[in-house]
């Protein structure tokens, strides 16, 4: 399991993605919109980190150093996803909430099985999930979000990622799993 990102909901998704570039080195990965079903809108922002890995092989190179593996050692910065959205909107809805300053929605974490993670967090008390796994349809990915975690306060997301980052056709569904988590 490793972090895989953290997506902020802000009152203004192009000055926190600079934030993002200009302290830490982040590129723009890509940039959509999602129209809900009301017609309100959110903007989304997926940014990768400096170091990101391109291929397999890249990966491969990258851990196989001499006699140990660096896998043990390196963990690769988590790309970050940042929206905001109109007032009544899902993201702007929560952003009001937080006096319009936003912040941390979730954090993912990426494992090999999201069912079978999922099921250990029931089994084992640790959080109620918002809604059912989703796929993606480009993809082989899958995707489940908690509710707000009762210690931390926090939505953990467990993502399998398949070949491409974020899945944009997924996001307006996963947005909505969260409606009302304030």
């Amino acid at each position: 399991m490793r972090l895989d990102h953290i997506a902020y909901r802000t009152c203004d998704r192009k000055a926190t993605a600079q934030f993002f570039i200009d302290a830490f080195g982040y590129k723009i990965a890509n940039e959509f919109d999602i129209v809900f079903d009301n017609g309100s809108t959110a903007a989304c922002i997926a940014l990768e980190p400096p170091e990101k890995v391109r291929s397999e092989l890249e990966l491969e190179s990258l851990f196989s150093v001499g006699p140990h593996s660096l896998a043990t050692y390196y963990h690769l910065a988590p790309e970050i996803f940042v929206s905001d959205g109109t007032i009544d909107s899902i993201v702007g809805q929560w952003v009001s909430v937080r006096d319009n300053v936003g912040g941390i929605h979730h954090i993912a974490y990426q494992v090999d099985n999201v069912r079978s993670v999922a099921q250990k967090w029931i089994e084992n008390g640790w959080a109620e999930f918002a809604g059912d796994i989703k796929t993606c349809p480009e993809d082989d990915l899958e995707q489940i979000f908690t509710k707000p975690h009762p210690l931390t306060g926090v939505i953990y997301e467990f993502i399998k990622r398949g070949k491409h980052g974020f899945c944009q056709s997924n996001v307006k569904s996963l947005m909505e799993s969260t409606e009302g988590n304030n």
